[in-house]
């Protein structure tokens, strides 16, 4: 049997930056008076980004208020990843350029594999569905890249008001399917966030990783690929009621 629904996460599965962040941080920073390592600031950034509460803030909020949310979030992620790098003349200034920057689909890349996936499980029947820790920006983003028109869904933690590696996010999206968890299945690239989100959900999980052993490893609910083209043949050997 097939599911139902297949989920995917966004950023890092369908598309990455077409720069490394911590390369496009110091580069626009220049602009802005501030030379920092591009290595140092990319640590700096990982620190402040895995330190940061979730990107979460809950429905029945006004659009205006969780765009204002959402930026405020970033702002302080970047505030604290300049700590001890470098000082700004106008920070205001620096941070809406690189939120710009990551607002622009042409700043991002699609992996090459996605959308051929995405029309191959449309084609099959399948519905499908985003779940990702990303901001209002993750639609254009899929619009600029073409792939938008694939999701049926698209539910990002800043207006569910829950972040992955939480159940309910996963509840949510399967909320707007009718689906059931045994009836579904989640892509991803991060095993702490990705996999270990849909399993706490009961939905079957799929972990991207490029390092994997072999291109195809399958354990009951559970499968490990080596790319996005070895999706579907995953899909088809696990277990879907």
């Amino acid at each position: 049997m097939a599911p139902k629904v297949v989920f995917f996460d966004a950023a890092g599965t369908l598309f990455d930056p077409r720069e490394p962040i911590g390369e496009s941080y110091a580069r626009i920073a220049r602009r802005h008076g501030v030379d920092a390592d591009a290595d140092a600031v990319a640590a700096g950034f990982r620190r402040a980004f895995h330190s940061a509460g979730g990107l979460a803030f809950g429905p029945g909020r006004p659009p205006a208020e969780l765009r204002r949310l959402e930026r405020d979030w970033w702002r302080e992620v970047v505030r604290k990843t300049f700590a001890g790098l470098g000082s700004f003349a106008d920070f205001n200034a620096y941070f809406d350029e690189l939120f710009r920057h990551f607002s622009d689909a042409a700043n991002w890349r699609a992996d090459p594999e996605a959308a051929p996936l995405l029309e191959s499980l449309k084609r099959a029947g399948l519905r499908l569905g985003l779940i990702s820790n990303f901001d209002f920006r993750v639609n254009a983003i899929l619009d600029g890249l073409g792939l938008a028109r694939y999701f049926d869904s698209i539910t990002i933690s800043s207006e569910a008001g829950w972040a992955k590696p939480a159940a309910e996010l996963f509840a949510a999206a399967l909320k707007r399917h009718c689906a059931s968890p045994g009836q579904s299945a989640h892509v991803g690239d991060a095993p702490d966030l990705d996999v270990a989100g849909a399993e706490a959900a009961g939905l079957a999980a799929i972990l991207i990783d490029p390092a994997a052993p072999s291109r195809l490893a399958v354990a009951g609910r559970n499968a490990r690929v080596a790319a996005l083209s070895v999706v579907a043949e995953a899909l088809e050997k696990m277990p879907f009621p």
